[in-house]
């Protein structure tokens, strides 16, 4: 979701957030493989990542080509030339594999997917009818956010036979994500990291305090 730096146009965007969509692709595939092999997959693809974006920052050639190819889907300060910045193409993939590394499976991947899902259609609604400002997003644009994170929680709840207490506190973590992605700019963080970090440490937290009051816990419900 866009706040106060500058915006590419809404085709731009809307090309973007598809690519963005795309890396739903790594959760579903991070799922299917043992853990340690995912996570040095992960480490493999965020290396390439960081080496392109400083091949494209350092290297003139190198950043030729890549206005080429994906000028128009790079945000301004994505293409700053007097500060090395990553672009969020390797944001998402340094999410991916703190999300993965630090967090149990199912909270890390919950929040991952928030991560894609929710920020995409935030963006898109948000840039297109958020015009009542909130923190540096809008509020429909935060209200989006919060209303596909519970959708992809009840998805995750529904495949996986989880309990009403995974329900609840991907509710609360919802609401928080939304918050700390709405506030990101004056943070100074990439949304692609205070979305995850907060939505997972919230589950995490209140999982863990509603298991202590005698709930069913969630937090191992994949291996």
């Amino acid at each position: 979701m866009t706040g106060t730096k500058a915006q590419i146009s809404y085709g731009s965007e809307l090309l973007r957030k598809g690519i963005h969509i795309a890396s739903l692709l790594i959760p579903i595939i991070y799922l299917q493989l043992e853990h340690w092999t995912g996570i040095g997959i992960l480490l493999v693809m965020t290396a390439v990542s960081v080496l392109i974006d400083a091949l494209m920052h350092f290297n003139a050639s190198a950043r030729r080509m890549m206005l080429q190819l994906v000028g128009p889907l790079l945000r301004s300060h994505e293409l700053r030339e007097d500060k090395f910045l990553l672009t969020g193409a390797s944001w998402v993939l340094i999410a991916a594999v703190s999300s993965f590394l630090f967090f149990p499976t199912i909270v890390g991947v919950t929040a991952f997917t928030v991560l894609i899902v929710s920020d995409t259609f935030a963006a898109l609604v948000g840039r297109r009818f958020g015009s009542t400002p909130f923190l540096d997003k809008s509020v429909v644009g935060t209200a989006t956010f919060i209303v596909t994170s519970w959708g992809v929680v009840l998805v995750f709840a529904a495949i996986y036979s989880l309990p009403m207490p995974y329900i609840v506190c991907g509710a609360i973590a919802g609401m928080v994500g939304g918050i700390a992605e709405a506030g990101s700019t004056r943070l100074r963080l990439d949304d692609n990291i205070s979305i995850p970090f907060s939505f997972a440490l919230t589950m995490w937290i209140v999982g863990t305090i509603a298991t202590s009051m005698g709930f069913e816990s969630f937090v191992h419900a994949l291996p």
